[in-house]
């Protein structure tokens, strides 16, 4: 299993000293030190507006990445695909791909924030439909071999060919997976998919039971299951003050960041996006003592080792770790960052293991 750094640049927090043009520089920094310390893959959220995060273009900072780096691969997490035009985010990603001769891992989802949407002029309430024929496009893009035209709801265009292509062939986007459409958009087409444990727990039962009905699902059309990865939460305690530490930083970022993003009201969230009005009532009543490993990796090493070997089992081939939520000081997020890949991945085969042997 591999281990990948993750950030969706949460900084929505009451009187809070850090600038949002600050965070993006840490992030850097810290991107930058996930190669470092052996990690597989950066992994960059995007967020408009200032609201929950502050970095709206993780194509840019990752083509930064790529000229520093020279092995970590590169995500976004995830790419929003309806507020873009699907022919402009295939051409910026192949090409991305292509000077990093296939560094790329592709990731998009419809995210779950009507601000969002508004100032792009695209409709909140049709996220589930504009983002399934926009990925249909993306894949075309990458994958017709000559001209080609397309005539759809939300998007028409005739006699185009989209270059340059990108490196991987074929280049499996991943699919960002809170509900049953999008993995069953994964599965039917033969693509990766991303898990948010928590809301794999809500919909699926588990994270074990997502991946089942993923693998389940790729069978119906003679698919073969790709890549099955997931974000968690992470912080490494040796003291029940670090311990409760890391708790109390995710359940302020539930309560401040997080639960304004959610559509939770059931008299305006859309269909497609209803179950967030249950998660958006769990987090308002959550408390440190309800944070699991369906949330949350925190505890010794020894207890996120076992914690993720029971990741593992349930089928995931990566986790991205979240270090640095909840306004965590840049300085504590790298020494997490180091400390897991000395104390914890060394328990699990990957890339690291190799990259530890050559040093």
């Amino acid at each position: 299993m591999e281990f990948g750094y993750f950030t969706l640049s949460d900084n929505r927090y009451p009187d809070n000293p850090r600038t949002p043009e600050q965070f993006v520089r840490d992030i850097y920094a810290e991107a930058l030190h996930a190669e470092t310390v052996g990690m597989n893959s950066a992994w960059i959220g995007e967020h408009h507006f200032n609201l929950l995060g502050v970095n709206s273009s993780p194509s840019i900072l990752l083509a930064k990445l790529a000229g520093a780096t020279r092995r970590i691969r590169l995500a976004p997490a995830v790419v929003l695909l309806p507020v873009h035009h699907p022919l402009l985010v295939a051409e910026e990603w192949a090409t991305l791909d292509l000077l990093t001769d296939g560094r790329v891992d592709f990731a998009a989802g419809r995210g779950y924030d009507a601000m969002e949407y508004a100032p792009f002029g695209a409709p909140f309430t049709d996220s589930a439909a504009i983002f399934q024929e926009g990925f249909e496009i993306l894949w075309r893009a990458w994958t017709e071999p000559g001209r080609w035209s397309h005539e759809g709801k939300y998007y028409r265009f005739e006699d185009i060919e989209v270059r340059p292509r990108p490196h991987q062939k074929p280049f499996l986007p991943f699919v960002a997976c809170f509900s049953r459409p999008s993995m069953q958009l994964a599965a039917r087409n033969g693509w990766n998919i991303i898990f948010a444990p928590f809301a794999a727990s809500l919909v699926y039962g588990s994270l074990a039971g997502a991946v089942r009905e993923y693998r389940e699902e790729c069978a119906r059309p003679g698919r073969s299951p790709q890549r099955a990865s997931c974000s968690y939460f992470v912080h490494i305690a040796k003291t029940p003050a670090e311990d409760a530490y890391g708790r109390e930083r995710l359940l302020r970022y539930f309560k401040d960041a997080l639960i304004d993003a959610f559509p939770g009201d059931p008299k305006t969230a859309p269909p497609t996006l209803a179950y967030f009005v249950q998660i958006v009532e769990m987090l308002r009543t959550m408390q440190a003592a309800d944070l699991s490993a369906r949330s949350v990796l925190v505890g010794s090493p020894a207890k996120i080792i076992a914690d993720l070997k029971d990741i593992e089992a349930a089928g995931i081939d990566e986790v991205i770790l979240y270090f640095n939520y909840g306004l965590k000081p840049h300085a504590m997020v790298k020494d997490q960052m180091q400390l897991f890949m000395e104390e914890i991945a060394p328990a699990f085969a990957g890339n690291h293991r190799r990259l530890a042997a050559r040093r």
